[in-house]
C-alpha cells in the first residue's frame, strides 16, 4: 500500500534530535524537528515500523489535519472536513482527549464534544448510516491539541506509551523511563564490543535499554500497538515489519554490560525485568557498593542515573557518593563516564568540569547529563580481564 501519511512523533523536551536521527536512521527523510515532536511523511508502512523501532520516541501519531479555529463553529465545520472515514471504519471506537494552550477555544470539554459531534456526523454520511455509530470495533484514539488559536488533529497509533517496552515486571521508587535511558545510551559513542556499567542500576533500565541496543532488538518487539487493529494498515505490512525486526536483530553479538546496586532487592527485580526482556544471561548483575567498582579493562562506558540527593537527609550521602566516584574514575582516564542528576554541584564533587553537558528531564524534574569523555588508550584493551568484582 503506497498511500502516503503524516505521522508526529512526540518527543520528551530535550529529546527531539535524538528521535529525529532515529526516524532518519529507519530511512524517512522528509522530517520537520519541533518542540516536542518530530514530524515525518511517509508511506503506511511507517506505522508499524516507527512503533516497533523507536527507542526514544513517547508515541507515534496519525496528523489527520490542522487548522485555525476561533471559534467552535470554526472548529466544528473544520473537523467535518477532514477525511475521517480513511481511517476510522464504520464501527470503531473513537473517544476524543484533549488540550488546549493560549487560544480562544479554552474549554476542553467542550472542544472534544464538538470535535466528537463533528467526526460523528462525517463517518455516518460517508459510511451510509441513519442511526448511532456502534464503536464496537477497533480502537483509534483522537486528539484535539489547540495552541495560539491552531487545532492539530491526530489519531495514536501506539496505545499505551512507546515506553512500555513489555519487560518491566517489578520497579524501584523512581524508575527511569525506558525511553530516556534509551537516549542516555545512544548519545554516547559506545559500541557493542566495549564494557558498559551501571553502578547505581536500580532496576536495571539503563543496562537492559543498552543490551537492547548492542544486540539491534527493535524495542517494540515485545509488545502491541493500537494500530495493529485499523483496516486501512493491511495485515501484511504489519508481518512484513516483524520480519523485518526479527532479521535485524544479531542475538549472537556478545556483551559486556554490568549492571549493580547496593539494593539486593533492586537487583532481583533486574534480574527478572531482563529475562522478561530476553536477554537473559546476557547483562551481568551484582549487588554491591558502587566504592566496590574497579575496572580491570580500558575504554569502557559508565552511563548511569545514580540517586540526585533531593530528599531530606539524603543530600550529605549522595554527594560523598559523587566525591567516591570522582575517585574511582580518576584512575581510569580511558573510560567515558555519563551521569544524569538534578545536582547543581556535581562536577565540583566529582572532581572534574564535563567534557559536554546536556539539558534534559527526568519527568518534571530538570537534569543535566554529565559526559565525560575518555582518552583513548594507545593498547588494546585486553577484553578477557573482566570487570574487577
Amino acid at each position: 500500500m503506497s498511500k502516503k501519511v503524516t505521522l508526529i512523533a512526540t518527543a520528551a523536551m530535550g529529546l527531539e534530535a535524538i528521535v529525529g536521527k532515529e526516524v532518519k536512521a529507519l530511512g524517512y527523510e522528509d522530517i520537520q524537528i519541533e518542540n516536542g515532536r518530530v514530524v515525518f511523511e511517509a508511506d503506511v508502512s511507517a506505522i508499524p515500523r516507527a512503533n516497533l523501532w523507536l527507542r526514544t520516541a513517547d508515541r507515534v501519531k496519525l496528523l489527520v489535519g490542522k487548522f485555525k479555529a476561533t471559534s467552535f463553529d470554526e472548529l466544528f465545520e473544520n473537523t467535518k472536513a477532514l477525511p475521517w472515514e480513511t481511517f476510522i471504519e464504520e464501527d470503531g471506537e473513537f473517544p476524543v482527549v484533549g488540550k488546549s494552550v493560549k487560544s480562544k477555544l479554552y474549554s476542553v470539554p467542550d472542544c472534544q464534544s464538538i470535535v466528537k459531534k463533528a467526526i460523528v456526523e462525517r463517518l455516518k454520511v460517508k459510511h451510509g448510516i441513519d442511526s448511532w455509530l456502534k464503536e464496537t470495533g477497533a480502537f483509534y484514539r483522537v486528539e484535539v491539541a489547540i495552541h495560539k488559536d491552531e487545532a492539530l488533529l491526530t489519531i495514536d497509533t501506539s496505545g499505551s506509551g512507546l515506553h512500555k517496552r513489555g519487560y518491566r515486571v517489578g520497579q524501584g521508587e523512581a524508575p527511569l523511563k525506558e525511553t530516556l535511558a534509551a537516549a542516555l545510551v545512544q548519545i554516547t559513542n559506545w559500541t557493542p564490543d566495549q564494557p558498559f556499567v551501571d553502578p547505581f542500576c536500580g532496576s536495571g533500565t539503563i543496562a537492559i535499554e543498552a543490551a537492547l541496543i548492542g544486540q539491534n532488538i527493535a524495542p517494540g518487539f515485545n509488545r502491541e500497538f493500537a494500530s495493529e487493529n485499523w483496516s486501512f494498515i493491511p495485515q501484511k505490512v504489519w508481518d512484513d515489519a516483524f520480519q523485518e525486526a526479527e532479521d535485524s536483530a544479531n542475538y549472537d553479538q556478545p556483551l559486556q554490560i554490568f549492571g549493580s546496586d547496593i539494593d539486593p532487592d533492586l537487583i532481583e527485580i533486574a534480574k527478572k525485568n531482563a529475562m522478561e526482556a530476553g536477554l537473559g544471561e546476557l547483562i551481568t548483575w551484582k549487588q554491591m557498593q558502587m566504592s566496590d567498582f574497579k575496572p580491570k579493562q580500558e575504554n569502557g562506558y559508565l552511563v548511569s542515573n545514580p540517586p540526585y540527593g533531593e530528599r531530606m537527609g539524603e543530600r550529605e550521602e549522595v554527594e560523598e557518593m559523587y566525591r567516591n566516584l570522582g575517585t574511582i574514575m580518576r584512575d581510569h582516564p580511558s573510560w567515558s563516564v555519563y551521569i544524569l542528576t538534578s545536582h547543581e554541584g556535581f562536577e565540583k564533587l566529582y572532581g572534574k568540569p564535563a567534557t559536554k553537558k546536556r539539558k534534559l528531564f527526568n519527568g518534571f524534574i530538570k537534569t543535566d547529563y554529565y559526559q565525560y569523555f575518555g582518552r583513548k588508550p594507545k593498547s588494546k584493551p585486553d577484553n578477557g580481564k573482566g570487570f574487577g568484582f
